[in-house]
């Protein structure tokens, strides 16, 4: 087999021959082919789910995230990769009851299934390094909306208000909320019709009110405008004749009602449905994110698949424009969302995914077990058709129906007659693949899938598969501890000399101080004591040209006063927020202070802090930025270092399909032209073998005509008979002339073919150099911008006194009394 490792190219199968034979060439679908979309079509074991999950493994090897819907539960195999192959790996995930009806045990039969394996992978040269680069490519993750199996996914988010750029597009902003607005009232169980319906419409009003004024919506905001709307009509009618009070109460009621039940408790834990923390990781990494709701009800399916398809939309259309393949969201198993007839809340926002989000590099892939299934006026915008094993006869003349609408609306031929027959003989794992970007339909053999298909995942398989991640989010959200000398957590120091009750003003003459009131009320036996620190403003001015930042920023912090006027150890500070008051000249009552040390008393010392602070800021208090100098690429001011190299990666993409669409380009016409001189050497072969053919025959009849008349004597008499002889050999010798020609002919067939085979070599050989000029991904460097030191400003550096309670026993542990 050839080598399949090519970048940008879809390793998905083996081509198959006319006589559905493998023919030993490997089938890479572009990526950039799937901008366009793909539908893939075929029944419960005609291999579908085998090769969408190897589609969504190459996108995951080649660096492109994808978010997947995942109705049944099958596409989770995807994080069942055991690089190792080993018995033990397996042994967790196989159906003991297929074991038992084997006749083996659990043990034995996991042994057998790594086996199989492994043979599987060999035959279609893949080796168990390919499954290490696939975990190596790509985050992989499960989620549950409404269920703490997986990951969770809050739903609080859904009714945010959109981006300003969808705000100020109304037609976006219609069919966002005409989406939101329908999944939530079926949802409820209210079937409404958006133009018809008092509930569709007063909730629409409501949404397109607050998102309006960019204002996010709760589902408690939700309840509460239904019963207090924010207008006072609705068209002509006043609010109480459109829908009056008592009415709203009980619409109310039934919203609250889900509010209220424990299970919908679920769908406000967890992460926000943030679209791009689900197709990238912090540091840029891809994420294939799978969203599996085999647990829900139909109508929490249908409101959650709304809700997401209106976000990946809010969030496509911040993207810049790309024709390289940005991100994959996949649907398996479209029934019910994408209808030919009915219009359910899914289907408005799939329809302009379908419609528009090629523009932004985001490719859908749908898929299906029965034609019927699918709305195929839609999908006259799906260039890619993957076609396997049909139930019915029925099923195969929808599909040939639909698949020649699409192709018509797309401008493409379809020869109706040759696919009619290719499809009646499809086996299991064999597809028709109908791409408009090939000049004809492929037939092929999907390859094995690196992930073990074990079958759909229960609770308990995705519990025990995100285990891991649950205990890292946990891990990451615990609070970190606040670095330096003055925090809340940072045991008491030995006790200064001695304490003072003090009252009013400063203490040090002279010197600045400041006090700081307790926001914390004390409890059981502590007693309040204030401590001293450093506590000063700062403001710096970042400025980087290139990458456009000039911005200011301010920082309160506090530090621990040192016992000396050496420079203060400014790396353990804690920085506070500046809105934090303080009381100039310190509470009207008598409180309790801790000495300080006599550095603070001298003005000198505070000169010294003062400089030390200025020199920790500008050495320290660097800003980054993030270059790719191989692209030219700078970070905007905004922009994190994860998300940079996200834009790098695509921008690498495009650069890589560009030079390649543009050597495709240059050999085209090579191509054409060789393509055309063996079939003009083909047309002068046959015309020569046939002249050949036609004097041999005229010569055989002259020469048997001459011989006839010598043996039975014509009249022609000899003379006649030496005329025909000379004619004959005349003819002859044309013949041998044609036979002349005829190799000549074939021999400047046999030189177009061998020109052609040198160009696809020349061809292969610069396809070879373009893959290691983009083997490696481009290097991103840090670029530190320090402070502008003449825009550096340090003041209100003073002595601060901090409220602590301290324990009354020894053995307490102190806190400081600031939030």
């Amino acid at each position: 087999m050839q080598d399949y490792e090519k970048l940008g190219s879809f390793y998905l199968g083996r081509v198959l021959d006319n006589d559905r034979q493998p023919g030993g060439e490997p089938l890479l679908y572009d990526a950039k082919d799937l901008v366009t979309h793909a539908i893939c079509i075929g029944m419960t074991g005609s291999g579908k789910t085998g090769l969408c999950i190897g589609l969504l493994e190459e996108a995951a090897i080649d660096s492109i995230p994808a978010i997947v819907i995942d109705p049944k539960g099958d596409i989770g195999n995807l994080l069942l990769t055991f690089p190792e192959m080993r018995a033990e790996d397996f042994r967790p995930w196989i159906d003991e009851q297929e074991a038992a009806r084997q006749g083996l045990d659990p043990e034995a039969f996991a042994e057998k299934t790594a086996e199989l394996w492994k043979k599987g992978l060999s035959s279609w040269q893949q080796s168990t390094e390919r499954i290490a680069n696939l975990r190596a490519a790509a985050d992989l993750a499960i989620y549950t909306p409404g269920s703490t199996a997986g990951l969770s996914v809050s739903l609080l988010r859904s009714f945010a208000a959109p981006a300003e750029e969808e705000r100020t597009d109304a037609d976006a902003m219609r069919d966002r909320i005409l989406g939101a607005v329908s999944s939530l009232l079926a949802l409820i169980g209210i079937d409404a019709d958006p133009v018809q319906s008092r509930e569709h419409i007063l909730l629409s009003n409501i949404l397109d009110h607050a998102w309006h004024d960019g204002r996010d919506l709760s589902m408690a905001d939700i309840i509460r405008a239904v019963m207090t709307p924010p207008f006072a009509s609705l068209g002509v009618f006043d609010i109480e004749s459109f829908f009056p009070e008592k009415d709203r109460r009980t619409f109310a009621m039934q919203l609250n009602n889900v509010l209220a039940s424990p299970s919908f408790a679920a769908w406000m834990e967890g992460e926000p449905l943030d679209i791009e923390r689900l197709l990238y990781l912090k540091d840029g990494r891809p994420r294939i994110s799978i969203m599996s709701i085999a647990h829900l009800s139909d109508a929490e399916r249908m409101f959650f698949v709304t809700m997401l398809l209106n976000e990946v939309i809010s969030w496509m259309r911040r993207q810049s424009g790309s024709s390289s393949l940005r991100a994959i969201l996949y649907m398996d198993e479209i029934f019910g969302y994408f209808p030919p007839s009915a219009t359910p809340p899914s289907k408005k926002p799939m329809l302009t995914l379908l419609k528009q989000a090629r523009a932004f590099g985001v490719g859908c892939v749908l898929a299906t077990q029965n034609p019927v299934d699918l709305d195929y006026k839609g999908l006259g915008n799906t260039g890619t058709w993957f076609i396997g094993r049909l139930q019915t006869e029925r099923d195969k003349l929808r599909l040939l129906d639909g698949l020649e609408g699409a192709l018509a609306s797309a401008g493409q031929t379809f020869n109706r007659s040759e696919i009619d027959i290719i499809l009646s003989g499809l086996g299991k794992r064999v597809f028709l693949m109908n791409n408009v970007h090939d000049d004809h339909p492929v037939l092929f053999e999907t390859r094995w899938a690196l992930s073990y298909l074990r079958g759909p995942l229960s609770k308990s398989h995705i519990e025990a598969l995100m285990a891991g991640k649950k205990a890292g989010e946990k891990s990451a959200a615990a609070p970190a501890r606040t670095p330096g000398g003055v925090t809340a957590s940072a045991p008491v120091e030995a006790t200064r000399a001695h304490t003072t009750a003090v009252a009013g003003a400063g203490v040090l003459p002279g010197a600045p101080e400041i006090h700081f009131p307790p926001v914390a009320t004390l409890a059981g036996d502590y007693e309040m004591l204030f401590r001293p620190a450093l506590y000063a403003r700062t403001r710096l001015h970042y400025v980087h040209t290139k990458s456009g930042v000039d911005e200011w920023e301010d920082h309160v912090l506090l530090a621990t006063v040192p016992d000396t006027t050496d420079f203060v150890t400014w790396e353990e500070t804690a920085l506070f927020h500046p809105e934090i008051e303080f009381i100039p000249n310190g509470p009207d009552t008598a409180y309790t202070r801790e000495a300080i040390p006599d550095s603070a008393a001298s003005r000198t010392s505070f000169s010294t802090w003062k400089k030390s602070l200025a020199e920790w800021i500008y050495r320290d208090f660097e800003r980054t930025v993030w270059q790719c100098p191989e692209l030219k690429l700078l970070s905007s001011p905004q922009e994190t270092e994860g998300q940079f190299r996200v834009r790098v990666q695509q921008r690498y993409h495009e650069q890589r399909d560009t030079a390649m669409e543009k050597l495709r380009s240059r050999y085209a016409p090579r191509y054409a032209r060789a393509q055309e001189r063996i079939r003009k050497a083909e047309q002068r072969v046959d015309l020569q073998e046939a002249q050949y053919r036609q004097q041999q025959v005229s010569t055989a009849v002259d020469i048997g005509s001459t011989l006839l008349g010598a043996l039975f004597g014509r009249r022609s008499g000899v003379s006649g008979i030496a005329r025909r002889a000379a004619t004959g050999v005349g003819k002859a010798s044309r013949a041998m002339n044609e036979r002349a020609d005829v190799t000549r002919a074939q021999e400047d067939l046999r030189s177009a073919q061998e020109e052609l085979v040198m160009l696809e070599e020349q061809f292969k050989d610069e396809v070879a150099l373009l893959q290691s000029q983009f083997a490696v991904a481009p290097a991103i460097e840090a670029v530190a911008i320090k402070p502008r030191k003449t825009d550096l400003s340090v003041s209100d550096l003073a002595l601060a006194w901090v409220p602590w309670a301290v324990p009354k026993d020894p053995g307490g542990e102190p806190r400081m009394l600031l939030e």
